[in-house]
């Protein structure tokens, strides 16, 4: 990075979303500034005036330059840093595939996610059924490669990764097991979360919006 890059994460410490981002700016090397949001509380003016239309984290801003949803961050992040672990695949055939995967992650994956921990009763054991059965879509493709992409972390991990940060908080809110393993680079650990950590802010997040 240029010395006279700037770059700013807007973010909140157990969102799935801002997770990718970090991945991917310590994947390539990238330092930058964390600003916390608190998502129980009224969102900030920064993040106002950076992301008018979806008034989400993750945001990411380059020199000023405000980047919005968080596969779209990714994406960026890897063609502005391109000799630095590539995370997308240079064949078109397999880069969009993993973007067909990643999107399948956040249309079909996430939503049924949600309700295993923020739902109870009829509707949180639908979301349990579906949340299991769409994993054990995603291990087929995964198959027996300690990555999607095969030996290397790549997009689609990236996509994913914060997903398994959160299984302990499923496991847990669900009463259920899911068995998954997952090989990873140092860097994945000293960017996230513990999953405990993710458990616990569920739960104060619960507390907080009275679900």
């Amino acid at each position: 990075m240029a010395s006279s890059d700037h770059m700013v994460l807007l973010d909140f410490l157990g969102s799935p979303f801002g997770m990718r981002v970090r991945l991917a700016l310590a994947a390539k090397g990238i330092e930058y500034q964390i600003e916390e949001e608190d998502l129980t509380q009224s969102k900030s003016s920064l993040l106002l005036k950076v992301n008018p239309v979806h008034k989400k984290i993750p945001v990411l801003i380059h020199n000023g330059k405000p980047i919005c949803e968080s596969l779209i961050i990714v994406e960026y992040i890897d063609e502005v840093w391109k000799d630095r672990c590539p995370l997308l695949p240079a064949d078109p055939y397999q880069r969009a595939k993993a973007k067909f995967w990643a999107d399948f992650i956040d249309k079909m994956v996430y939503p049924p996610s949600d309700k295993v921990w923020a739902a109870n009763g009829e509707e949180q054991e639908a979301g349990k059924k579906e949340f299991i059965d769409r994993i054990k879509l995603l291990e087929g493709e995964l198959k027996s490669n300690p990555y999607f992409g095969g030996e290397t972390l790549d997009f689609l991990d990236i996509a994913f990764l914060p997903l398994y940060y959160w299984f302990h908080t499923f496991e847990t809110f669900g009463k259920f097991s899911i068995e998954a393993e997952c090989m990873e680079e140092e860097f994945v650990y000293a960017s996230l979360p513990h999953p405990h950590k993710v458990y616990d802010l569920a739960i104060e997040y619960k507390k907080k919006l009275g679900i």
